[in-house]
């Protein structure tokens, strides 16, 4: 199950640093998708449908944050609440707080998703727990036009099952988006999205023959000769011929994962989705408050590490038993995917953990700016964040690089911005600029800056 053990001065072997350090650079859609890749990927790992808190393991509402670690418990009100918050992430889709938002159409959008994590997601509602393990091994070994690098009989030997069943969960496989996925050939492929379509639409009678007798032919368009062998119309031919390249084809995922696929363009960096969001205990008293007052002052700070996930990663208690009770070179099989498993589950605890005490120790710092603004930012550097919390600086580089934070206002902003030590110098600067009666020299400038207790060279307010 999903407990913390904070056990920070255990050392850590090598592949259990490597993959926290992976980890902890991740985004929260992205950490999304490498859960589903690793579930996908290792029958020993598996998602129970209930919502226990990752810190204390109590069974936790339908909504919302932990009744029992999102509660206040220091005994200072300027002491953050920091607590991991289940919750599912859309990939593509930008945090809402509100259900009046938009979302997007498309359910399963293949944007940024791995082609085995893809498929899976279409299917694994609608089949049972036995068949999404062989169905999860199948997509694994799919390359990157979508058509399988085993054979059904290599696959079905390997997990000790019935060929029929490896047949059956392939044409599953088939008829998710993109259609054909999963086949063993081009041909197979071809076939499979013939057969989906006629279930909605007419298809030309002599498209499946074409497919199936043709190929060569058809590739170097020899329509009359493909009318000789078949002894059918030449018209017929070229209508068949002309579904098929308009409407099936032989490398089901190319186009969107293959060597073919258009590079896809880097937007400007926008944040739309947090990774963390900051909120106020009692918010309906600070707006009440004056400010300076003690009201304003003592009202705690939430801050919610958003964990992707709607459910319980653990280890598969069957897996686990049929390791035990197996033997010989499918003894060690099922071991490295059990030691794969629990090594993930691991490395997910110890990324919660580090990017908690990181948002414990930021929130405390920087309360004055997230109350009041840019102007009130407190010089903070990675450096020293590093050595208050005791571990390499490059750790901390790793859990803010490319994370988002919900400020109680609503706005969303870098975690970076925390770091950024000339933020607050711009600020005040701009004010300068924006307030004054007659133009100001650099120099002048950089005198009242120098009033305000920053000292900044001519050269650089120019």
């Amino acid at each position: 199950m999903l407990q913390l053990h904070y056990q920070s001065l255990r050392p850590l072997t090598t592949a259990h640093l490597a993959q926290t350090m992976s980890l902890l650079s991740l985004t929260a859609a992205e950490l999304r998708q490498q859960i589903d890749a690793e579930l996908a990927s290792n029958p020993a790992l598996e998602l129970v449908e209930e919502r226990r808190c990752p810190v204390c393991h109590r069974l936790m509402p339908g909504k919302g944050a932990c009744p029992v670690c999102s509660q206040p418990r220091q005994v200072s009100p300027e002491e953050p609440v920091v607590f991991i918050s289940p919750r599912e992430v859309a990939y593509g889709e930008g945090y809402s707080g509100g259900a009046g938002d938009e979302q997007p159409e498309d359910q399963y959008s293949s944007a940024g998703e791995e082609l085995p994590v893809y498929v899976f997601r279409q299917i694994a509602p609608d089949i049972a727990q036995e068949e999404r393990k062989l169905a999860a091994h199948l997509l694994t070994n799919l390359d990157d036009d979508g058509l399988l690098t085993i054979t059904l009989l290599e696959a079905a030997r390997y997990l000790h099952v019935p060929l029929a069943r490896i047949e059956q969960v392939q044409r599953i496989i088939q008829h998710a988006d993109p259609l054909g996925v999963g086949s063993c050939t081009t041909q197979q492929a071809l076939l499979a999205q013939l057969e989906i379509l006629a279930e909605t639409r007419p298809v030309p009678l002599l498209a499946g023959a074409l497919v199936r007798h043709g190929m060569s032919l058809l590739s170097r368009h020899q329509y009359a000769e493909l009318a000789r062998q078949l002894n059918a119309p030449l018209a017929r031919i070229q209508e068949a011929a002309r579904f098929i390249s308009e409407n099936l084809n032989p490398y089901p995922a190319r186009s969107s994962w293959g060597e073919t696929r258009q590079p896809a363009r880097e937007p400007d960096r926008a944040y739309y989705q947090p990774d963390m969001i900051i909120s106020l205990a009692n918010p309906c008293a600070v707006e009440r408050a004056e400010p300076g007052s003690t009201d304003e002052k003592e009202s705690t700070l939430m801050v919610e590490i958003i964990m992707p996930l709607w459910g319980t990663l653990r280890i598969n208690p069957l897996y686990r038993q049929a390791v035990q009770e197996s033997g010989g070179p499918q003894k060690e099989a099922l071991r490295e995917d059990l030691d794969r498993a629990s090594l993930f589950v691991k490395c997910l605890q110890q990324r919660n953990h580090t990017i908690q005490r990181l948002m414990q120790r930021i929130v405390s710092l920087q309360r004055e700016f997230i109350y009041k603004g840019e102007k009130y930012m407190c010089p903070l550097t990675r450096a020293r964040i590093a050595q208050e919390l005791e571990v390499h600086e490059s750790t901390i580089s790793r859990a803010v690089a490319n994370k988002a934070v919900q400020m109680p206002n609503g706005r969303i902003i870098p975690l970076s911005n925390f770091f950024d030590r000339s933020l607050n110098v711009r600020t005040v600067l701009r004010e300068l600029v924006e307030g004054e009666t007659a133009p100001l020299s650099d120099a002048e400038l950089s005198a009242l800056l120098a009033e305000r207790g920053f000292t900044v060279a001519r050269r650089t307010v120019a």
